[in-house]
């Protein structure tokens, strides 16, 4: 027995090295946190059906992603504001820009004693983010809200201190409905706040409102249900209170239209009676030349994956699918990444 052990050793190790290896591929990707639960549940899944491949995403901003694909550190990026011609042209390699899901910003609050739904105006958030509101029981607040006895506390204002996809939808809405915000402020992934504490990420700013009292910050929904956040109701364009919800999310994308190939549009304050007013899609931004054809065949399938299946576990994740010829067209699109 003692001579046989080399030679069993010898075999099992022989046919260690007959036994074919798979070749592992690597993709690098990093933005927006907005979308981040469901990116991170996309890439672990699309990992189970395809154990070769691992698709890692620093959830860092949309600003720090829209950098990383220009300094072409990563190998896609991701951001909540649709890149305007100028930026685009600022980044090295040609790249299309796809919208992946849809989602809402909330402003989600703390306030002791508080419990009930605050209902806000957009008047009342321009305000309050202006610095002109400073109390929860402001008039402006106050005639919203009837019958919630809100507390003579000074606001607290939270803000993202990093580039940020979510700051361009919030600011993107508080421009359509200010005229102040928007020539003194104005809409951009990062901007110069009136007043306010930042924190980094849809995750810091979910925080420091947990942590606050009488806080109010702008996080994605789905941070605000995860957290047990309190999140108000926002008047839209109709005149109606609407609460973030799937369908009030999509009810905001009904109107909007796309040409093919440039799918950059803005939903916040949009029409309809049942539409949230602060929704957005959000984007995947995927270079449209190759230079490793492993990468680019991984990625062309990805991508229709996402726009197939993927789409079947937006909701469980409270953000909402994209529409059907809206996948259509990006799917055309896809096709003619080489």
């Amino acid at each position: 027995m003692i001579r046989l052990i080399p030679r069993i050793t010898l075999l099992f190790a022989g046919l260690a090295l007959a036994l074919p290896v798979m070749a592992q591929t690597t993709l690098n990707g990093a933005g927006a946190t907005f979308p981040y639960p469901i990116y991170s549940k996309w890439f672990s899944e699309y990992n189970k059906l395809h154990p070769d491949v691992q698709i890692n995403y620093q959830s860092i901003g949309s600003g720090g992603g829209i950098n990383q694909l220009k300094a072409g550190t990563v190998d896609f990026g991701a951001s909540d504001m649709p890149l305007k011609d100028e930026l685009v042209k600022q980044i090295p390699v040609p790249f299309v820009q796809l919208p992946t899901v849809l989602g809402s910003v909330v402003p989600s609050y703390n306030i002791k004693g508080i419990t009930a739904e605050l209902k806000f105006t957009p008047q009342a958030l321009a305000g309050i983010y202006l610095g002109k509101i400073s109390k929860w029981n402001d008039p402006a607040i106050a005639k919203a809200n009837p019958g919630v006895k809100l507390p003579d506390t000074e606001i607290v204002v939270i803000h993202r201190s990093d580039g940020s996809g979510t700051t361009f939808v919030w600011t993107d809405y508080l421009s359509k409905v200010s005229p102040e915000w928007k020539s003194s402020v104005g809409s951009n992934t990062s901007v110069k706040w009136p007043v306010g504490l930042g924190g980094k990420g849809n995750e810091g700013v979910t925080g420091m409102v947990r942590q606050t009292d009488g806080s109010i910050g702008y996080v994605e929904l789905i941070y605000a249900l995860q957290n047990k956040v309190p999140f108000g109701v926002v008047e839209n364009a109709a005149g109606n209170f609407i609460k973030a919800s799937l369908a009030s999310t999509t009810s905001a994308a009904a109107a909007a239209k796309f040409t093919p190939g440039d799918f950059r549009v803005s939903i916040t304050n949009a029409p309809g009676k049942e539409a949230y007013p602060i929704a957005s899609f959000t984007y995947l931004l995927v270079p449209t030349r190759w230079k490793d054809a492993g990468k680019r065949k991984i990625t062309v399938d990805f991508l229709n994956w996402m726009l197939n299946d993927g789409q079947q576990m937006v909701e469980n994740l409270d953000y909402a699918k994209l529409p059907q010829n809206l996948a259509e067209m990006e799917k055309a699109t896809i096709q003619k990444i080489q």
